[in-house]
């Protein structure tokens, strides 16, 4: 009776080890795809805010701004489009310069704009100009105000360069995940491989004994999952506490109920891989092998 609670004990302590251990792999991980949602958050916010002016010509009145301004937002590319009026344009050249330049020559000389921004994944240079090409053929525009290629270059090569080192990181640790998750459940299924051997002994397939093991190690993977799961939610809900307080606006709780049930499936998955390969290695060694 003693030496079938001590096995019991140590049956239940070495899936605690395997749960502790997968849920703080998990919690890095998930850590990591966080980061990367709010990085990819952050990159689609900067690439909105570039902004392009489509300058009337002097004969044009605010009417014909409009309508363009209207034939921007039905375009596939276009995020916003706001008009700026003859009016409207004197008086914030009047706040940026202090220059009433209506006053200077009588007549308010400033064309009306329309100013407008991009989808993020129109926001590349080659876009960028094709758009501007485009846009100066209507009629009654005489330019369009767009930023710095260089800039836009150097922005979204900086965005790709930082999506690159964050997948390397995510994959890495998703490697060395396998591999602690990996070293963790051999030494939980290693307590064990006399039991292996016994059953081999009297007959039982190599399916049968491997089904509890990975089933087993399977629920682990899942309870980290869930524990994993809970500490990232209630960081994420505890944020504004520590003035972090618009990071649903990086982070959606949408995107963290899917990272939270990838981390699921992955714990589960990983378990059971570890297991089967570890159940597999001791079933095909050999009694006087199992004391190495």
């Amino acid at each position: 009776m003693k030496e079938n609670k001590e096995a019991k004990i140590s049956y239940w302590a070495a899936h605690l080890t395997t749960v502790v251990s997968v849920t703080l792999v998990l919690l890095i991980v998930g850590l990591i795809a966080l980061i990367s949602c709010a990085a990819r958050s952050e990159t689609q916010r900067i690439r909105e805010q570039i902004e392009l002016s489509a300058i009337m010509k002097d004969s044009v009145g605010d009417a014909e701004a409009i309508r363009l301004a209207e034939y921007l937002r039905r375009q596939p590319y276009t995020l916003t489009a706001e008009v700026i009026g003859k009016e409207a344009a004197m008086r914030n050249w009047t706040e940026d310069t202090g220059v009433n330049l209506e006053e200077l020559y009588g007549v308010n000389p400033l064309s009306p704009e329309v100013s407008f921004t991009l989808k993020s994944e129109y926001a590349t240079e080659g876009n960028i100009a094709e758009i501007t090409r485009d846009i100066r053929e209507i009629p009654g525009v005489d330019d369009v105000a767009v930023p710095d290629s260089s800039m836009v270059s150097a922005m979204n090569e900086n965005i790709e360069r930082l999506s690159y080192i964050l997948g390397g990181i995510a994959l890495a640790m998703i490697i060395i995940s396998f591999v602690l998750i990996n070293n963790t459940v051999h030494l939980s299924i290693y307590s064990r491989r006399f039991t292996i051997h016994t059953m081999q002994l009297v007959g039982a397939t190599g399916n049968f004994i491997r089904r509890p093991f990975i089933l087993n190690n399977m629920l682990s993977g899942v309870l980290a999952g869930v524990i994993a799961g809970v500490i990232l939610m209630a960081g994420l809900a505890g944020a504004p506490y520590f003035g972090i307080t618009d990071i649903s606006s990086y982070i959606p709780w949408g995107v963290c109920g899917i990272i939270i049930a990838a981390l699921l499936v992955t714990g589960a998955l990983i378990c059971a891989l570890a297991a089967y390969i570890a159940t597999t290695r001791y079933l095909r060694k050999d009694y006087d092998d199992l004391f190495k």
